[in-house]
């Protein structure tokens, strides 16, 4: 069982940043996020594997960035150029493998909320 649990969410004006923390109980080759906004799928909004290879959805290319500390099992996510559509609830997952199945484990999520 991995515990995953997220943090810095919050509310900020269009064209404002974020940054994401996510801290994982153990190591996982497959660290990412997701959101999910209301009445919308949940969507992979970046992930990053073992061999260090970030992936982004095409909707966040440029503006957000993924790191990973894989000294204290954390995970990050710097938000850019944040948009009004960029608002949902933002969960961090985790997968033993790579990034390519399904995630396995999830935290509660934090919630961001882009205001115009």
């Amino acid at each position: 069982q991995v515990r995953l649990v997220e943090s810095g969410g919050g509310s900020v004006q269009a064209g404002g940043s974020l940054r994401l923390s996510c801290v994982a109980s153990s190591y996982t080759a497959c660290l990412g996020w997701f959101r999910q906004a209301p009445g919308k799928e949940r969507e992979r909004v970046a992930t990053w594997d073992s061999a260090g290879i970030p992936y982004y959805a095409d909707s966040v290319k440029g503006r957000f960035t993924i790191s990973r500390d894989y000294a204290k099992n954390a995970l990050f996510l710097q938000m850019n150029s944040l948009k009004q559509e960029d608002t949902a609830m933002y969960y961090c997952a985790a997968r033993w493998g790579d990034c390519l199945g399904a995630m396995e484990y999830w935290g509660k999520g934090t919630q961001v909320t882009i205001s115009t």
